[in-house]
């Protein structure tokens, strides 16, 4: 027998669960199948809806829309529906996260660059770029992959508008190549380490190396749970604003949006289910009418009214290329390409390249449609990297596409359902 529900999210990732957070909001009973627990937490934390164009810089990203292609997912949503969606999802982050509605923000990261996002956490909001205060970036020598005194370097040779150095520190007792998730536990729980409560050491050690700057940067490692109460025990211990930084993956940012989302998607009643890849749809007269997922060699079927693909892009496996073409592999959507494999790459290795806006092209209500313009299967929708159009990575956007994707797909698969 078939486990049934209304809608189903094939897919785990932020447009999967917006799209489920969407359609349980309208009332629907809701289920996410997902290959694997969601790969959210290796992000970066920050939620992008348009920074760059060109390579240039935007300001406004709503009114940068009006600049896209016109196959791009924001030109057939449309500025309301991308402002609408982000002011819904404001709803669901609370106070955990913030950003101006209108501008974006430039956010220094750890590895020394400035990157342009419209939300990121409220733990990073002392340290935007546009802020000219004193600021002392650091660093625990422990900890692999982060180099404060580098990234002081590289901002100082960007121009930012503050001055900026960067220092290491040595906590005793820390093991040797502390991952970021570790350390973050143990300040969440106020470990003693070498006979001293950790956050009580960590102030202690950024003292050593603080000469009165008006700002900290440190790695955004400050807690899973409680970060906003770590920052401000340091803030008042250090007498200056402290604030974290974006890393490379894994991310503790990333982490964290991933544990709000599951709450919000929990309190919804969503339910969610991993490691179940689905691998066989069963579809009759232009309708899906169950697909079957694999557990433990165990065949899974899943039966809803509407479907919604947030499989991800060609990065996720939503969206797959051989030597000849490029295809959609769940279920046989039409992915437009070149003819010519040539022609999937720029001349230069810096682009612009055609791969990274293969996917797939959808009509209003978000459905799939065939090279002929016709939906593939009228009750699936799609959500997220797997629709094609855009650049996530140079445009600065992916978190927004799948943010606006995702609500507008799960509201109108919960109203196109048959009560």
């Amino acid at each position: 027998m078939a486990i049934e529900d209304d809608v189903l999210v094939i897919g785990g990732g932020l447009a999967g669960m917006t799209a489920a957070l969407a359609a349980a909001a309208a009332g629907s009973s809701v289920r996410v199948v997902s290959k694997a627990e969601s790969s959210l937490g290796h992000a970066s934390g920050l939620l992008d809806v348009l920074g760059r164009i060109d390579g240039e810089l935007v300001s406004d990203p709503y009114r940068a829309i009006a600049r896209v292609d016109t196959d791009h997912p924001y030109a057939m949503l449309g500025t309301d529906r991308v402002r609408q969606a982000m002011d819904w999802f404001d709803g669901i982050l609370g106070d955990a996260y913030t950003g101006d509605s209108h501008t974006n923000a430039l956010v220094p990261t750890i590895a020394g660059t400035v990157t342009p996002t419209a939300r990121y956490p409220r733990t990073m909001a002392a340290g935007l770029a546009s802020d000219d205060r004193s600021t002392l970036l650091v660093d625990i020598d422990r900890m692999p992959a982060v180099d404060a005194p580098l990234a002081a370097a590289r901002l100082e040779a960007a121009g930012v508008p503050f001055s900026v150095r960067g220092a290491s520190i040595t906590m005793p007792g820390l093991a040797t190549d502390i991952t970021r998730s570790h350390f973050a536990r143990l300040v969440d729980r106020n470990e003693t380490i070498a006979d001293e409560p950790i956050r009580d050491q960590l102030a202690a050690a950024i003292a050593s190396v603080h000469d009165g700057e008006a700002r900290i940067g440190f790695p955004a490692v400050l807690g899973l749970e409680q970060p906003a109460v770590v920052i401000d025990y340091l803030s008042a211990a250090l007498d200056a604003d402290v604030f974290e930084l974006p890393t490379d993956p894994p991310s503790v940012p990333g982490e964290r949006l991933t544990r709000l989302l599951e709450a919000a998607l929990d309190d919804a009643g969503v339910r969610m289910t991993a490691g179940v890849p689905i691998v066989d749809v069963n579809a009759a007269d232009g309708r899906v009418r169950d697909v079957r997922g694999t557990h433990a060699n165990t065949s899974v079927p899943y039966r809803a009214d509407q479907y919604i693909l947030a499989t991800g892009g060609l990065v996720g496996g939503g969206v797959v290329a051989d030597r000849s073409t490029v295809h959609e592999p769940l279920f046989g959507c039409h992915v437009s390409q070149p003819a010519d494999r040539a022609d999937w790459y720029a001349d230069t290795p810096a682009g612009p390249h055609a791969f990274p806006r293969f996917g797939v092209h959808t009509d209003h209500e978000m459905r799939p449609l065939e090279a002929d313009g016709m939906p593939t299967f009228v009750n699936l929708r799609a959500a997220g990297a797997v629709i094609g159009g855009a650049d996530f990575p140079a445009q600065h956007a992916g978190s927004g596409i799948s943010i606006a994707t995702g609500w507008h797909a799960g509201r109108r698969a919960a109203e196109a359902i048959d009560r």
